[in-house]
C-alpha cells in the first residue's frame, strides 16, 4: 500500500508509532554502547588500581629484604612473598628481567608456558620507550578477553630492576547479567510506553483530523444551487482556523455568486420566454390582421353574400384566437410548478385511462401486473403519459406502419413507464436539446411538452431518459419511486 493513498489520520498514527519505536531502538542501542564503554573503563581502571597496589606491595618487600636489591636476586627476594601478594590481590603476578626472561611467577605452571617465558620485542620496546614505561596488551582466548599490563619495578633510586606482568581476565559475567536485567526491564517499560503511545496516537490523530473531517464533509456538501452552512469549530489550531475562515469566506462569495447567477438565469429565462411568447402570438395575429383588413376593404352591405362572408371572417378570427389561447395555456402550464398532491393510486389503471383519449389503434399498452400501487398526482401522471404519447405520434413518418408501445413495470421498488415508437428517431446533435424548453423539430408546437414532463418527473424524485436510433425509433423511460 502506497503511503500517499493512506488517510492523514492513518499517516499521523503510523508516524507517531514509528517515532516511539525508533526512539526506543536508539535508546536501547545507546544504553548497550554505554554499558560496553562503562565495562571497558571499569576493567581498565581496575587493572590500573591493582597494578598500583601490587607495585607498592612489591616496593615494600624490596625495602624490607636482606638480599641485595638486584635483578638477579629477584627470584630469591620474592620466592615466598609473590604467592602471598598474588593471593591478597587475587591476581597472578609474573616478573621478568629487563631482557624479557621470566624470573618468577605466582603460578607454578600455566598454559602456553613456552611463550610466557620470554617477552616479545614489541613489549620490551614499548615498556622501554613509553613515557610511562607501561604497555597494555589485549588478547582473546577461548572467547574470553585478557588484558596484560607490563611495567617496571624500580629500586630506591628508580633504577629498573624487573618487568612486572599482570595478566587480567575481563570477567563479563556480572556486566552481562546486569545488561540482561537492564534490557529486560527496559523491554517491559518500552512495551508499556508503546501501548500508551498507541492510545495517545489514536486519540491525538483523531483529534487532529476531526476538524479536517468536518471541513471535508462540509466541502463535499457544498452546492451552488442551495444554501450552504458555514463551519463553526471552537478550540482549533491557527492553521485550521485559517482554513475555516477561508472556507466561510468562500461560502459568502459562493452565495453572492449564486444569487447573481440565479438572477441572471431568471432574467435570461424571462427574456427567452418573452421572445418565444411574442413570436408565438405574432403568428396568429398576422392572419387576423389580414382578415380584418380584407373585410374592411371588401365590405358591402348591399352584397347578397354579406352574411356568408361575415361568417367566414368570424370563423377565421375565432380559430386564430383559439390558437392564441392554447399558446397562453401551454406557457401557463409550463411555468406552473406541479403541486405535489400525492395520492395512492394504481399506476396501471391511470396510464390505461390516459391512453383512452387517443383514437389511434396502433397504440399498444402492456403491464407486468394488473395493479402497481404508487404515490403520485393523478393529473400530473396523465399529463406525463399523454405528452410522451403525443411526442411519439408526431415522430412517426408517413412512410411506415406506425406503432407505439406503452409499458408499465416495477423494478426494485421503482415504477418504470416506457413509451416506444418506431418514428424517425433523434439525431445525434439534437439529443442534448430534447428536454430543453421551446426546442422542437416539428413545424407546429412550442417544444414545451418534454420539458414539462421532465419538470414533473424530477419533482417526484424520478428520472427520465431515452434511447434512440435514426429511422428505427425512440424509447422514453420514466422511473420514479413507489412512495
Amino acid at each position: 500500500m502506497k503511503l500517499k493513498k493512506l488517510s492523514l489520520r492513518t499517516r499521523i498514527f503510523i508516524a507517531m508509532i514509528l517515532l516511539v519505536l525508533v526512539a526506543s531502538i536508539l535508546i536501547v542501542f545507546v544504553a548497550i554502547q554505554h554499558y560496553t564503554e562503562e565495562t571497558q573503563d571499569y576493567h581498565k581502571e581496575r587493572l590500573e588500581r591493582k597494578e598500583y597496589a601490587i607495585q607498592r606491595h612489591l616496593h615494600n618487600v624490596l625495602k624490607e629484604t636482606s638480599y641485595p636489591v638486584t635483578t638477579e636476586k629477584i627470584p630469591l627476594i620474592f620466592k615466598d612473598e609473590i604467592y602471598r601478594i598474588a593471593d591478597v590481590h587475587s591476581l597472578r603476578i609474573n616478573l621478568y628481567d629487563l631482557e624479557g626472561t621470566l624470573l618468577i611467577s605466582s603460578k607454578a605452571s600455566f598454559s602456553n608456558e613456552n611463550s610466557l617465558k620470554c617477552l616479545s620485542a614489541e613489549v620490551l620496546n614499548g615498556v622501554s620507550n613509553q613515557a610511562a614505561h607501561r604497555v597494555i596488551e589485549i588478547s582473546q582466548e577461548n572467547g574470553e578477553t585478557f588484558q596484560s599490563s607490563y611495567s617496571y619495578i624500580t629500586d630506591q633510586k628508580f633504577k629498573p630492576l624487573a618487568i612486572l606482568n599482570l595478566p587480567y581476565l575481563e570477567n563479563e559475567e556480572f556486566f552481562s547479567r546486569e545488561l540482561d536485567e537492564f534490557l529486560e526491564r527496559i523491554s517491559y517499560t518500552y512495551l508499556f510506553v508503546l501501548l500508551v503511545a498507541i492510545s495517545i496516537a489514536f486519540i491525538l490523530s483523531k483529534y487532529i483530523t476531526k476538524s479536517l473531517k468536518t471541513i471535508s464533509d462540509k466541502m463535499n456538501m457544498t452546492r451552488l444551487e442551495m444554501r450552504n452552512e458555514k463551519i463553526n469549530i471552537d478550540d482549533t489550531s491557527e492553521e485550521i482556523s485559517t482554513l475555516v475562515s477561508s472556507y466561510n469566506s468562500m461560502i459568502d462569495e459562493l452565495e453572492e455568486s449564486a444569487v447573481k447567477l440565479a438572477r441572471s438565469e431568471r432574467e435570461q429565462a424571462w427574456r427567452e420566454m418573452a421572445k418565444q411568447v411574442a413570436h408565438e402570438i405574432k403568428n396568429p395575429l398576422t392572419p387576423m390582421r389580414l382578415t380584418v383588413q380584407n373585410f374592411q376593404r371588401k365590405f358591402d352591405h348591399n352584397d347578397a353574400d354579406i352574411y356568408k362572408k361575415v361568417d367566414e371572417y368570424s370563423k377565421t378570427l375565432i380559430q386564430q384566437i383559439d390558437t392564441m389561447s392554447s399558446i397562453a395555456s401551454a406557457f401557463s402550464n409550463f411555468a406552473k410548478m406541479p403541486a405535489q398532491q400525492n395520492e395512492t393510486l394504481n399506476v396501471v389503471k391511470i396510464v390505461r385511462l390516459a391512453l383512452e383519449i387517443f383514437n389511434e389503434d396502433y397504440i399498444i399498452f402492456s403491464a407486468d401486473e394488473d395493479e402497481i400501487i404508487a404515490k403520485f398526482d393523478r393529473t400530473q401522471l396523465i399529463r406525463v403519459v399523454t405528452n410522451l404519447v403525443k411526442n411519439g405520434i408526431q415522430a412517426i413518418s408517413d412512410e411506415r406502419s406506425p406503432q407505439i408501445l406503452v409499458h408499465v413495470g416495477l423494478i426494485d421498488s421503482e415504477v418504470v413507464i416506457t413509451v416506444a415508437d418506431n418514428g424517425v428517431g433523434v439525431s445525434e446533435e439534437n439529443r442534448v436539446k430534447v428536454f430543453e424548453p421551446k426546442f422542437t423539430t416539428k413545424t407546429s408546437g412550442m417544444g414545451l411538452g418534454l420539458a414539462m414532463v421532465k419538470n414533473i418527473v424530477e419533482t417526484y424524485r424520478g428520472t427520465i431518459n431515452f434511447t434512440s436510433e435514426i429511422e428505427k425509433g425512440t424509447v422514453f423511460t420514466v422511473t420514479f419511486p413507489k412512495a
